[in-house]
């Protein structure tokens, strides 16, 4: 077997383990190039509590960051996070300014013809709202209303056309809550995950999440959509299999205070298997 059948065997098992030596004999353009480098440069929300953020210092810290560094670790590089925004990451992985996106980016059909986004899914969320307490009771009630929402962000257009809102669209989730803080807006839509991570920190008295989402979109990991059923692919496909299978997420989770997601651990008792037969 030659040493490029090995190396995808290794990595359809997602336990490559990636030394500068391997440049040589892998050809694929990207993964040889983030060995040869030294550097993986990985797109990551800049404000994007507890997924993606910076901490007091100015450092970009969460649950992504993580996860990217679980990648760097694995190839044997050192780590460069790069700060996207929803509005521009796919951009920039088309560009070559990163080499892979760990940016809180659902998986849908029209986004799978720009990158290729990896299976299996990191993380699943849907939209839903953030008011003060008994603001509103209903997706109905925003209605006309100013709601705030995020550039970029699908779920600004259920809110318009599904609800009848005016979403009132800002740069960044700082910029959108502090406008709901100051009464421009009625309520923040926007991811369950975030919006109950908010309200858990204790930052946010006297609000609270009074609808249900509207359904439930997993998030992916991309790289560029050539490269998708390459190398750089197949060892990411493998990356996300392993964060599932050794419980790399319900570690996350619980390291930043994110309540236990059913859908994450259900994939993870699927990846289980019973080995107790090797002690015989």
């Amino acid at each position: 077997m030659t040493l490029l059948k090995t190396l995808l065997s290794t990595i359809a098992l997602g336990a490559l383990t990636a030394t500068a030596g391997l440049a040589q004999e892998v050809t694929n353009d990207r993964f040889k190039e983030v060995l040869e480098r030294g550097v993986l440069r990985v797109g990551v929300q800049g404000a994007f509590k507890p997924w993606a953020y910076r901490s007091p210092e100015g450092a970009v810290q969460g649950i992504e960051v993580d996860l990217a560094q679980t990648v760097a670790d694995r190839m044997g590089v050192t780590l460069e996070t790069v700060v996207i925004s929803s509005a521009n990451r796919m951009e920039f992985l088309q560009q070559g300014k990163v080499d892979l996106l760990i940016g809180a980016m659902s998986d849908r059909p029209d986004r799978r013809k720009i990158v290729g986004i990896i299976e299996p899914a990191y993380w699943t969320s849907g939209p839903t709202l953030m008011a003060k307490t008994g603001a509103i009771s209903s997706w109905d009630d925003i209605k006309g209303k100013p709601v705030c929402g995020k550039q970029g962000v699908f779920y600004n257009k259920i809110a318009e056309v599904e609800f009848g809102a005016n979403v009132v669209a800002f740069g960044g989730n700082t910029e959108a809550k502090e406008a709901l803080r100051s009464g421009k807006c009625l309520a923040w839509v926007y991811d369950d995950t975030s919006i109950a991570a908010d309200i858990a920190s204790g930052e946010w008295e006297g609000y609270e999440m009074p609808v249900d989402t509207v359904f439930s979109n997993p998030w992916g990991v991309a790289v560029p959509l050539e490269e998708k059923d390459g190398i750089w692919g197949a060892f990411m496909s493998g990356m996300a299999y392993n964060w599932h299978k050794d419980g790399t997420l319900i570690a996350l989770e619980q390291k930043w205070g994110v309540k236990a997601s059913p859908w994450i651990a259900a994939l993870h008792d699927q990846l289980q298997y019973d080995n107790s037969y090797l002690d015989n």
